[in-house]
């Protein structure tokens, strides 16, 4: 009996692994997607917020929701779409950035606290979460690295070094990567075993 216990751990362990591996293989798959195409990344997140803002109005509409829970979600909605002005590039101390991570927190907090006063069925909960709260952050998380490899613009919000052209400058600037789709290329060339080509 303690043997099939065990065994069930090991199991347990083995498919963690494996969903890991399928996870970080579709993050993967999604980054290299949004790089290759930004601008159709953009109106796709641009749709996903447009649907969220029309899933609050329909909370307003059908639901007895508190105000104060959808007037937030409409906030960071629109928080949303003021980031997607400057798309595929990212300003962390901006202020839409800012408000959009403080009222990410500030839903989760009002839906945990709602959800936890009234009763909805655990799919019902998944749904609100799943469409209102994680999946525009998750797009814009996924498209995090996808300015690494476009081009300098106008819409580049730095000012350039006064001796120094806009090429080099990009690249001065582009040295080191940090987004996502950098982190699993470092992986993938760190953890899986490379083939070398032999030259005859």
């Amino acid at each position: 009996m303690w043997f099939l216990y065990l065994l069930s751990w090991l199991a347990l362990l083995v498919q963690i692994s494996f969903v890991t591996v399928a996870v970080a293989a579709g993050l993967y798959y999604l980054a290299e997607l949004v790089e290759e195409y930004t601008v159709i990344t953009k109106k796709v997140i641009w749709w996903m917020v447009v649907v969220t803002l029309l899933i609050y109005v329909g909370f307003f509409l059908f639901e007895d929701f508190p105000k104060s829970f959808i007037i937030c979600g409409l906030i960071s909605q629109i928080a949303h779409l003021c980031i997607l002005k400057t798309f595929p590039f990212f300003v962390l101390t901006s202020p839409e950035f800012i408000i959009g991570i403080i009222m990410l927190l500030v839903n989760h907090y009002l839906a945990f606290q709602y959800f936890s006063a009234v009763y909805y069925s655990f799919s019902e909960v998944m749904a609100y979460f799943t469409l209102c709260l994680w999946l525009v952050p998750f797009a814009f998380f996924v498209s995090l690295s996808a300015n690494e490899n476009v081009l300098p613009t106008v819409a580049e919000t730095r000012p350039l070094l006064d001796d120094i052209d806009v090429v080099s400058n990009y690249f001065l600037r582009h040295g080191k990567k940090y987004g996502l789709l950098s982190f699993f290329n470092y992986a993938k060339d760190s953890i899986l075993p490379h083939r070398n080509k032999k030259g005859f």
